[in-house]
């Protein structure tokens, strides 16, 4: 594989070897890590860079960071996917970041599907990702004329990383976005257990009880969740009476109201 890599190379002198990155399959590592690590090792003799694919999702993604020379790890779009409604996909994500930034590795999101996924991965410290949001797959000939107009969404040009202090709230919205599907399921009756009712024991209730507020607009965060939570209570006596009327239009409302409480939010966490 290395010579013919290299005289891959020779044949097209115009092309840097540093412009080349090769992904290393978690699959292929694990047949014989010692072995995959000696070829990265060549070939990173004559220039090429590697990177580690779908990290996070193998029995030792550990050992690969520890013994793999490769200078960035890929994490596997399934948990991107679900980061914006699943806390503890996002604590991956937080974790690997991490972990990346400890072992002197770059970092790539794969599966950055719309804008609120790369805005929210900006925040937690990822700058590059790949995924329907940035371009769809392309042939070889559209790529020069993709790259000359692409801009990225406006969010993206404003969002840097987050202070830790601030890392609570971006976890607390995504809890609360579980929360609320979870109430919606039960609502469309595919959950049988409904969600915690108090607004004080959510997660995000929990974290707005520590704080002493945050200028003018933590109080408006704090009214309008407990105004979700409220409505919600209200929903959920409606779906248990069988009032499907009534029921259909609370949840309207407390969408609505939810997806203002999100924005808020959002404020939150870019004052």
């Amino acid at each position: 594989f290395v010579d013919k890599l290299r005289a891959a190379l020779v044949r097209y002198p115009a092309v840097p070897p540093g412009d080349m990155e090769l992904e290393v399959i978690e699959t292929s590592a694990l047949k014989d890590i010692a072995h995959i690590s000696s070829l990265i090792r060549e070939c990173r003799g004559f220039g090429v860079s590697f990177s580690l694919d779908d990290f996070g999702t193998g029995y030792s993604s550990l050992t690969y960071l520890k013994r793999l020379p490769v200078e960035t790890l890929k994490i596997d779009q399934s948990f991107v996917r679900d980061m914006l409604d699943d806390p503890d996909d996002l604590a991956i994500l937080h974790g690997v970041i991490g972990l990346a930034e400890s072992f002197q590795r770059g970092v790539i999101a794969e599966g950055v599907e719309t804008e609120v996924h790369g805005q929210m991965l900006l925040q937690l410290g990822c700058k590059i990702g790949q995924g329907y949001a940035i371009a769809k797959p392309m042939p070889a000939e559209e790529m020069t004329r993709w790259h000359a107009r692409w801009q990225p969404h406006a969010s993206w040009s404003g969002t840097s990383a987050i202070p830790d202090t601030l890392l609570p709230v971006l976890f607390g919205m995504v809890a609360h976005r579980a929360w609320m599907n979870a109430l919606k399921s039960y609502a469309h009756e595919t959950n049988p257990h409904p969600p915690e009712l108090s607004p004080q024991q959510c997660h995000f209730g929990r974290w707005l009880a520590s704080q002493d507020g945050r200028g003018d607009t933590c109080p408006v965060v704090l009214t309008l969740h407990e105004q979700v939570h409220q409505l919600g209570c209200e929903l959920i006596m409606l779906t248990q009476k069988g009032d499907d009327l009534l029921a259909r239009k609370r949840l309207a409302e407390v969408e609505a109201l939810h997806d203002r409480l999100m924005e808020a939010i959002w404020e939150l966490i870019g004052t």
